[in-house]
């Protein structure tokens, strides 16, 4: 009996075993097949369109405009990046091609940035195929019942439920009105949770629409490699207009973030087995022949400013133009050196000013210790040498406390000096804008010069009748005829303040009236 027990739990595990090595084998083999199967399929030719993208470092013209593209709103082209939205609240903007799109198949590639200070964003951008432009809309910045496609990057929950951010893809006839409340999810033909805001390194995403099927791969900016793309979403079946519009849009509400475009790369898809269109078959003679003689005439006159720019600048030839630009990584590295420097400058000033106080204090140490030496050997009682002892604490004490009220004295007077001399240098370049505090400064220096020939009157009475100066003041006198040096310091500390005052006021005043130019 105890040998069949025994040999019960043997036997199971030999069947497990088994059983796991055919499930191993099975799902290997009928991946090699996947394999063999999606190697024998040929990829697309890919040709890039250049009417229909933009990227930098050249990336809008001297005018402010991007060719080929269109941009409303608030958007703003650079020459490395377009801003379709700024982190300001209730912005709208939007990039379009000019010309529309007539690919059967089509892949896009979008590189972008999101970033915002806060934990949540609003509210995301979207990326369009549509048959009219929407300019401007209520949908990420873009108009409503579209038709056609768009790819939502979702910022901000709208239903509560944790689901964003999110890529949401909804597709339009031209009827249809997107569904703010749920997010579009109600609507959504496919979908994913992918946080793309504020990564180390820009997002990328590429649509492509091939033989009827929308496929969406991210790729979410933890590395610069460009080629690491993951799945998203895909959808089957889709029909979607044979021409149309290709459009970036974005848009901020209650909250902001910055919306910004690096580049937006199509490429035209041919299936193997047909022949891809030339590329001169598009361009009809006559534009072409234009281009041609635009392009000659640009050719000439920039060969021209290299000669001239040669004989200007004959040290710098034969160096490259594109080393003298920085580029987007190397102004963020400087950015960070610089940012480093300043906080080990600051520590350093930091360090330097605890060592003086610690040297002040070994110096205060040293001498209390003398002084209790000294005492302990001259007194004559421990009751004496107590009663020292206490008293000379006392007076370490009110040295203290004089020494900090004078240091915060002077600290707040070299803060109040610094405020006066950038109101002179305001007001020096503000001309007749700062005329009442120039009065201001006469009238104290008036008052100052009243105060000073007050108290030297008073000294020369004094000094002539030496005899009577226990006469001039009665022993209780309503009011005191005469100036202390007490009424005179707070007499002077008040003017002080209502003068700080003052300027602080106006400054406040000036500042808050430059925002509006």
């Amino acid at each position: 009996m105890a040998v069949s027990i025994a040999w019960r739990p043997a036997a199971n595990a030999r069947v497990l075993i088994l059983t796991f090595l055919t499930t191993l084998i099975f799902h290997r083999s009928v991946a090699d097949i996947a394999a063999g199967a999606s190697t024998s399929e040929e990829l697309p030719h890919r040709r890039f369109e250049y009417k229909y993208s933009f990227k930098g470092p050249h990336l809008s013209q001297t005018d402010g405009n991007i060719p080929f593209w269109i941009h409303t709103g608030n958007a703003i082209p650079s020459a490395d990046q377009v801003r379709i939205t700024t982190s300001l609240r209730s912005q709208k903007g939007s990039v379009w091609t000019k010309n529309k799109v007539s690919f059967d198949n089509w892949e896009a590639e979008v590189t972008f940035r999101v970033s915002g200070r806060g934990r949540m964003g609003a509210d995301g951008l979207a990326l369009w195929f549509t048959t009219v432009q929407g300019l401007d809309g209520p949908v990420y910045g873009a108009a409503d019942q579209w038709n056609g496609v768009g790819i939502f990057f979702d910022s901000f929950d709208n239903d509560g439920k944790k689901n964003n951010p999110a890529i949401v893809v909804v597709g339009n006839n031209g009827n249809l009105v997107y569904d703010h409340q749920n997010d579009g999810t109600t609507q959504a033909l496919g979908t994913c949770l992918r946080d793309f805001r504020n990564k180390p390194y820009p997002v990328r995403a590429k649509i492509t629409y091939y033989k009827k099927t929308l496929t969406v791969m991210i790729n979410n900016g933890f590395t610069p490699d460009r080629e690491d793309y993951e799945f998203c979403t895909k959808v089957d079946n889709m029909i979607i207009p044979n021409e149309g519009f290709f459009g970036i849009s974005a848009a901020t509400g209650g909250l902001a973030d910055d919306h910004d475009v690096l580049s937006f790369l199509l490429f035209r898809l041919t299936e193997p087995g047909q022949q891809p269109p030339p590329p001169d078959s598009e361009i009809p003679k006559e534009e072409k022949d234009k281009y041609q003689e635009e392009f000659q005439i640009f050719q000439q006159e920039l060969d021209k400013k290299k000669e001239e720019f040669q004989k200007e600048h004959p040290d710098i030839q034969g160096e490259p133009i594109e080393d003298l630009y920085e580029s987007v990584n190397d102004r963020e590295i400087r950015q960070v050196f610089e940012g480093q420097n300043r906080i080990h400058l600051e520590i350093k000033q930091l360090h330097r000013q605890l060592a003086m106080i610690l040297d002040e204090q070994r110096r205060y140490v040293s001498v209390i210790t003398d002084e209790v030496a000294k005492k302990g050997t001259n007194a004559e009682s421990g009751q004496v040498d107590t009663v020292g002892q206490q008293q000379l604490g006392t007076v370490i004490t009110t040295q203290q406390e004089v020494l900090k009220s004078l240091n915060e004295l002077r600290s707040s007077f070299h803060e109040s000096l610094k405020q006066i001399s950038l109101t002179q240098h305001q007001g020096n370049a503000g001309g007749m804008g700062t005329y009442e505090s120039i009065q201001h400064f006469n009238d104290i220096k008036e008052h100052l010069h009243t105060v000073k020939r007050d108290v030297e009157h008073l000294v020369q009475r004094n000094a002539q009748n030496p005899a009577d100066k226990v006469m001039k003041c009665p022993e209780v006198p309503a009011m005191p005829s005469c100036l202390s040096t007490v009424h005179f310091v707070v007499f002077i500390v008040v003017q002080s303040v209502l003068f700080f005052c003052y300027i602080m006021y106006k400054s406040q005043q000036e500042a808050a009236a430059k925002k509006f130019f």
